[in-house]
């Protein structure tokens, strides 16, 4: 990442149950559990970094996180 307030997470793809896949820079995966247009991205980890696992500790818990600013590559995928 060059700015440390911005986290670039670029689409790889739709899991089992449908839902948007991202991967940050870093190549940590990223699953949006409620992608309805209109509402914020709720981000989690997945267990084991594996495309099709779990969903593991949502984005807005872990510290590290706060205050920064998510960029979808090429875009946010919603329902």
């Amino acid at each position: 990442m060059c700015d440390s307030k911005a986290l670039h997470l670029k689409f790889v793809g739709m899991d089992s149950w449908e839902r948007p896949v991202y991967k940050d820079d870093g190549g940590t995966l990223w699953k949006d559990v409620d992608p309805r247009a209109g509402m914020k991205p709720n981000l989690c980890t997945l267990v084991n970094n594996e495309f099709d696992g779990e969903p593991d500790i949502g984005m807005k818990y872990l510290e590290k996180y706060r205050g920064v600013t998510v960029a979808f590559e090429p875009e946010r995928i919603v329902w």
